[in-house]
C-alpha cells in the first residue's frame, strides 16, 4: 500500500507508505492519497486529518523516474493535473489538515507542507525546492510555496535548490511549530485531539473563508468575512459556544452547517 489510512476519533491519519522511494509522488500514490483525502470526508465524524510518511523522507517530490519514462504530453499534464488538484482538494474541504513531518520534504513534497493548513516538523526536519537543479523548475510548488513565505525566501529556495532548516521554515512561515523529533507525533495529536473539541461547523465555515478572503483585496475581504460572522451566528454551534462560555459549561455542539 502507497498510503496508510487510518480513523479513530475524529482523527484521520494518513501516511505516505512508500519509504524504498522516499515516498515520491508517482501517480499511483497521489491516486491513493486523494482518495484517502476525499473518503467520506463530509461526515461528521471526521474532524481532522493528519498527513505523515514512514521512512527517511516526508516525501521527494515527483517520481523522476515515472516522469522520464513517459514520453505523451498528456501523461505529463495528467500528472501534473492530479498533483495540483490534491493541493486544492486539501484547502477546499470542510477538515483542517496537519502535516507531521519529520524529515526532509522536497520539491512536490514541500508544496504537500505548505499547502496544508498547518505544519508540525521536528527540528531533523528540512525542507527544499531543487527542481532548478535538475532541469525541471519547482513552478507548481512555487505555487504554494509563495503563498506560504516571503517572496526573497521562496525564490532563494527556487533558484538555488539550497535546503532550510526546521527553525528557518518555521521564522519564515512555512512550519507552524517545531518540536523535538521523539515529540512529534505527540504534539500532533494533541493539536487534532483539540481540534476536535471544536464544533465543526464553525471550523469547516471558518477555514472556507480564510483561504477565500486572502486572495481579495482589504475591502471586499471584509464585507465577505462580516457577512461570515452573521452566518455563524445563525448556526446553532455559534450561540451555543457563546452561551455555554457565559455560563461557564462545556458547549454542547451539533455540528451542522444549516
Amino acid at each position: 500500500q502507497l498510503t496508510l489510512c487510518t480513523q479513530e476519533n475524529g482523527i484521520r491519519r494518513i501516511v505516505l507508505n512508500n519509504p524504498a522511494k522516499r515516498n515520491a509522488m508517482s501517480l499511483k500514490l497521489m491516486e491513493s492519497l486523494r482518495e484517502n483525502i476525499l473518503r467520506d470526508v463530509k461526515e461528521l465524524d471526521l474532524r481532522v486529518i493528519v498527513l505523515s510518511a514512514n521512512g527517511p523522507a516526508f516525501c521527494a517530490g515527483h517520481d523522476l523516474k515515472e516522469l522520464v519514462s513517459i514520453k505523451k504530453r498528456s501523461e505529463h499534464a495528467n500528472i501534473f493535473h492530479i498533483c495540483s488538484d490534491i493541493m486544492e482538494l486539501i484547502q477546499d474541504i470542510p477538515v483542517p489538515v496537519i502535516a507531521e513531518v519529520g524529515a526532509i520534504a522536497t520539491a512536490a513534497g514541500c508544496q504537500l507542507v505548505a499547502t496544508c493548513d498547518m505544519a508540525v516538523a521536528s527540528e531533523k526536519a528540512t525542507f527544499c525546492t531543487p527542481g532548478v537543479n535538475i532541469g525541471l523548475f519547482c513552478s507548481t510548488p512555487a505555487v504554494a510555496l509563495a503563498r506560504a513565505v516571503p517572496r526573497k525566501l521562496a525564490l532563494d529556495m527556487l533558484l538555488t535548490g539550497e535546503i532550510i532548516s526546521a527553525q528557518q521554515a518555521l521564522s519564515n512561515g512555512l512550519v507552524s511549530r517545531v518540536v523535538p523529533h521523539e515529540q512529534l507525533q505527540a504534539e500532533v495529536t494533541r493539536i487534532a485531539e483539540g481540534i476536535c473539541e471544536k464544533s465543526r461547523s464553525v471550523i469547516a465555515l471558518g477555514k472556507s473563508t480564510f483561504y477565500r478572503q486572502i486572495v481579495k483585496d482589504r475591502n471586499s475581504a471584509y464585507q465577505d468575512a462580516s457577512n461570515i460572522m452573521v452566518e455563524n451566528m445563525c448556526l446553532h454551534d455559534g450561540p451555543e459556544g457563546i452561551k455555554a462560555f457565559l455560563e461557564r459549561r462545556n458547549p454542547t455542539w451539533d455540528h451542522n452547517l444549516d
